[in-house]
């Protein structure tokens, strides 16, 4: 009876499957923690390749897992890295695959400043070991920038201030790239508007910048934490133009600042870096082309003084010249008797010479010229004997050593003639034998195939003693076929046998009185 008593249900509880149970406290769960906010320490963190966000929260009892979605996480200020404290705002469900419950994260905000203190130091430092703010890779300012770019809101006071100070100190041509100052979207657009204006080509229809401009006003530091964002850091860094960081006042400090070749304290004091004061400048000509002016006239003076002192001590030029006139004159006075005198020595020299010569001693020179030039041309005959000489020599040496090798080839010429003749004789012999047997394949096929047809045909079946019913002119196979032929003919092997019309078969009597057939 106890044992009975045991078996049997335990009161009218009702029983659920584990699905329905599951859903049960997931309704439970839900309804009653819609929309909380938990504090706690983020832990491990992961990002698939799907987008989403996973990450636990803890304390020193508990751990709660944690989810946001891809969209959530976009649209996120601050993102959870492991170690920071944080305020995950979210709601409570379970995940019945796993058996456990989880948050549903919407957002996430730093709990206090130091942990957003915390945050930004520990990724200053990162950054720094990778040597993005070295000073050594640091580019130096423009003086006098042609292109000035600024990337900051177009509504805000900072670009009014910023073209302000640029028309009162030195007009520039400003090309501003509006971008969200603080917000989710507002490091993304920074960074690609940094990228925007490296990537203008020189010379192209938008006039690249010489020098950037990133400039906002004054904040939180939740309200600046767009400009500490990774991306615009490195962004900066790797900007090939010059770039100004005025991002809050004084004492706000980003890690743009780090980044960037200069900082400014404000946008003001941005745009007195970026140009300096045209009528200073003007001023500063205006006193060089003075100072100029001064120094050419007192060089002046002290010029023609020295010159004036130098030329005192120097003697009069009729004294220095004196001396020279009485010696062109006097060279003057002698040259006429010197050209007479050079004129008569050169004309007795010349009929002197002329004196000398005679028709003999012309023809004698014409004789020796004429046989001297005989004599060349013998030698020159001589000469070109000499080497046809040496020519034909050579010609005969070579054709002596050209001889042997002439026979040599004709010898081997020779062999390789009969070595071919040879292999011709081999091969047309084989090809006679390839004919001969490629003509009686065929022709022992043919026989084959002959005699398989009269082995199979029905003339070597009459000759075993076998005969071909054929009735009205088809081959009969059948008692009935026969039977209602009307001439049959028996074919033997040697040959066919009529056997004339066969007579019809007619009824021999009528049905008896009860139906019964005759028998004659």
């Amino acid at each position: 009876m106890d044992l009975f008593e045991d078996a049997a249900p335990a009161g009218n509880q009702p029983e659920y499957t584990v699905s329905e149970l599951s859903g049960a406290v997931k309704r439970v769960i839900e309804g009653e923690f819609g929309l909380v906010r938990v504090r706690g320490e983020v832990g491990r963190v992961s990002r698939p390749a799907s987008g989403h966000l996973y990450f636990d929260l803890k304390d020193d009892r508990a751990v709660i897992a944690a989810i946001s979605w891809k969209g959530q996480v976009a649209r996120m200020q601050v993102r959870p890295e492991e170690g920071m404290e944080v305020v995950a705002t979210g709601r409570m469900t379970t995940f019945p695959g796993q058996s456990k419950y989880q948050l549903i994260v919407e957002d996430v905000a730093p709990a206090g400043a130091g942990a957003l203190m915390a945050m930004l130091e520990k990724r200053k430092a990162a950054l720094a070991a990778e040597g993005l703010f070295d000073p050594a890779r640091k580019k130096p300012i423009p003086f006098l920038p042609g292109v000035i770019g600024v990337i900051t809101s177009p509504s805000g006071a900072v670009i009014r201030d910023i073209l302000h100070r640029l028309r009162d100190r030195f007009p520039r041509h400003v090309l501003i790239w509006p971008v969200a100052v603080q917000g989710q979207a507002c490091a993304p657009e920074v960074a690609a508007a940094i990228r925007g204006f490296n990537a203008l080509p020189a010379g192209g229809p938008i006039p690249r910048p010489d020098l950037l401009i990133v400039a906002r006003g004054g904040g939180s530091l939740e309200d600046l934490w767009g400009f500490n964002e990774e991306i615009v850091v490195r962004a900066a860094a790797s900007s090939q133009i010059p770039l100004i960081s005025a991002v809050g006042h004084e004492t706000d400090t980003t890690l743009i600042d780090y980044a960037a070749d200069r900082r400014a304290p404000t946008p003001t004091a941005a745009a007195e870096m970026a140009v300096p004061v045209r009528l200073e400048l003007l001023a500063t000509i205006d006193d060089f082309a003075a100072r100029l002016t001064r120094a050419t006239g007192q060089a002046l003076v002290q010029r023609g003084q020295r010159l004036r002192d130098l030329g005192r001590a120097l003697p009069r030029i009729d004294t220095l010249l004196a001396t020279p006139a009485q010696r062109l004159d006097a060279a003057a006075t002698r040259l006429g008797a010197a050209l007479s005198l050079s004129v008569s020595r050169r004309r007795g020299d010349f009929e002197r010479r002329a004196a000398g010569l005679s028709s003999r001693r012309l023809a004698a020179l014409t004789q020796r010229r004429s046989d001297g030039l005989a004599r060349l041309s013998d030698a020159l005959d001589a000469r070109r004997d000499r080497r046809l000489d040496q020519s034909r020599a050579r010609l005969d040496a070579l054709a002596a050593r050209l001889a042997p090798s002439l026979a040599r080839l004709l010898a081997s010429a020779a062999r390789d003639i009969a070595v071919d003749q040879r292999r011709l004789g081999d091969a047309a012999a084989r090809l006679e034998t390839a004919i001969v047997q490629r003509l009686s394949h065929p022709a022992a096929r043919i026989d084959a195939l002959e005699r398989m047809r009269l082995t199979l045909g029905y003339t070597a079946t009459l000759r075993r003693g076998y005969a071909v019913v054929r009735g009205d002119g088809h081959v009969v196979t059948t008692r009935a076929g026969a039977e209602a032929a009307t001439v049959l003919e028996v074919e033997f092997a040697d040959g066919r046998l009529p056997l004339g019309p066969r007579p019809t078969r007619k009824s021999t009597g009528g049905a008896g009185p009860e139906g019964q057939g005759s028998l004659f």
